[in-house]
């Protein structure tokens, strides 16, 4: 197997497989989850640093506000859609949670368009309307909007507008919008703990070593993706990254006994159309585009 597709297939089982783990982790509060993430991440990750040497990149951050402003707005968009999948898993959503990455490049072309003045293909525009179509379906029948799915489409899809022109590399940018967090996540872990709310005071050994792994867990696919990112053409990516919704979408229905009805796979299956709709398309373009030999 090429190591690039095997770097990223390996991230998207890992992330596919994050519902087992945050399931976990059921008796502590999402934010709080949050927090030891921020918090071991930037462990894990300044370790990383250090062994590699790449410090570089620090000093000349103190003269830049904007790319650290920019930076600033990524991590809260990153804490955001952390927030609402913890949420979502530990709440009996997964479900949900997977349908809000499978809409995700769907959302990425919409962006593309509104933002960065892209012209999708009729391919794609066919693509976004069965999706938009969709989520009107499982709006009418649940009599709701797929908030956590929206959300989690729309803020990781915003994360990727903005670290696409952010000037720094994948381990430097997600050290940098950790760092940005942990005074937040130092706050609440201190202001919980004095008042009494915090689980990891009277954790037991498996709950505690379980929220120490949860930074590593969290850096471990992130670098596995960018090693392959950087090895791959984006089409194979783009299909790659439908492994973890699917993983996901497997674990609600056949191990942690979330209900697939009739009506809510109809919502799925238009939105699973669109993407292989998307992803048809795709493959022919890269293909007429390749040279006759």
């Amino acid at each position: 197997m090429h190591p690039g597709i095997a770097y990223a297939t390996l991230a998207y089982i890992a992330w596919g497989l994050f519902p087992l783990y945050f399931q976990l982790l059921a008796a502590v509060s999402p934010v709080e989850i949050i927090a030891h993430r921020t918090l071991w991440s930037l462990v894990f990750l300044a370790g990383v640093l250090l062994a590699r040497r790449q410090l570089a990149w620090l000093r000349p951050l103190a003269r830049q506000p904007r790319v650290l402003g920019v930076f600033a707005l990524s991590a809260l968009l990153l804490a955001g859609n952390w927030l609402v999948y913890v949420w979502a898993v530990t709440n009996g959503q997964v479900l949900e949670s997977s349908l809000g990455y499978f809409m995700l490049p769907l959302v990425s072309v919409a962006l593309g368009t509104v933002f960065l003045r892209e012209r999708p293909r009729p391919g794609q525009w066919l693509a976004v309307a069965l999706a938009a179509a969709g989520v009107a379906w499982l709006t009418w029948q649940t009599g709701r909007l797929p908030w956590a799915a929206l959300a989690l489409a729309l803020s990781f899809g915003f994360y990727g507008l903005l670290r696409k022109t952010a000037p720094l590399g994948a381990l430097e940018g997600l050290s940098l919008e950790t760092a940005l967090l942990l005074p937040l996540a130092l706050g609440y872990l201190a202001w919980t703990g004095s008042t009494g709310q915090a689980a990891w005071p009277h954790a037991g050994p498996g709950l505690l070593a379980s929220l120490l792994a949860v930074g590593p867990i969290t850096a471990v696919p992130l670098l596995l993706f960018a090693a392959g990112a950087r090895r791959i053409p984006l089409a194979t990516l783009g299909l790659l990254q439908y492994i973890s919704p699917m993983l996901q979408f497997v674990l609600g229905v056949w191990l942690l006994g979330e209900t697939a009805s009739p009506a809510r796979l109809v919502g799925f299956g238009l939105i699973w159309a669109a993407l292989l709709c998307y992803s048809a398309e795709g493959l022919w373009r890269q293909r007429m585009a390749r040279p006759v030999s």
